[in-house]
């Protein structure tokens, strides 16, 4: 409706306009013909183009009524997701960042994915810096106003530790439980 288009459909061979990743499945998974069914979880991941701009986002939904483990899993990731936001600020680190994830999931019995990294983004989808959402407050690259990157914790309910599909896409959960992610394009001013 205003011009923007998928970017990812012929991204380094990947075929659609979305990532749809359902419930072992961390990142990239295909869109696929299967009806989802009460309980799973997907997550839908976007990255639009507009006049050589990039935005990256990710959410994960309920398919009617899931279990409290994976109730907890996507409100325990939502949060980690706000309190990384929190934490970009001018004058910070991306320690900061990504420790406030690791603190808030660890504690609540989660993983948080280490193989898959968070980036910054504008003409280019994977810009510099990339990094993990663990690490160490007062750690890493310094923020700094004009800064553009992605926030996208994918926290697991199991195990931090995953497989790729023989697609060549498809992260799974090396145990096969629930992961859960969302993502925000973050830009950092002087107010925040």
């Amino acid at each position: 409706k205003h011009g923007a288009k998928p970017y990812t459909k012929g991204y380094k061979g990947y075929q659609y306009a979305t990532c749809a990743s359902v419930n072992d499945v961390i990142a990239h998974g295909f869109p696929r013909d299967k009806p989802l069914e009460e309980g799973d979880i997907v997550t839908i991941d976007t990255v639009a183009e507009l006049d050589g701009w990039l935005g990256d986002s990710a959410w994960s939904y309920a398919v009617g009524k899931i279990s409290p483990t994976a109730e907890k899993l996507m409100r325990v990731t939502k949060e980690c997701l706000d309190l990384g936001i929190a934490q970009a600020q001018p004058g910070n680190r991306l320690g900061d960042v990504t420790s406030a994830i690791q603190r808030h999931a660890e504690p609540n019995g989660f993983g948080v994915v280490r193989d898959l990294l968070a980036h910054g983004i504008g003409r280019d989808l994977h810009e510099a810096p990339n990094y993990m959402h663990v690490g160490k407050p007062g750690k890493g690259l310094r923020i700094k106003e004009g800064m553009v990157f992605t926030i996208e914790p994918m926290i697991t309910e199991g195990t931090y530790y995953m497989t790729i599909d023989p697609d060549g896409w498809t992260a799974r959960t090396l145990d096969r439980k629930l992961a859960a992610q969302y993502e925000h394009t973050i830009a950092i001013t002087a107010e925040g």
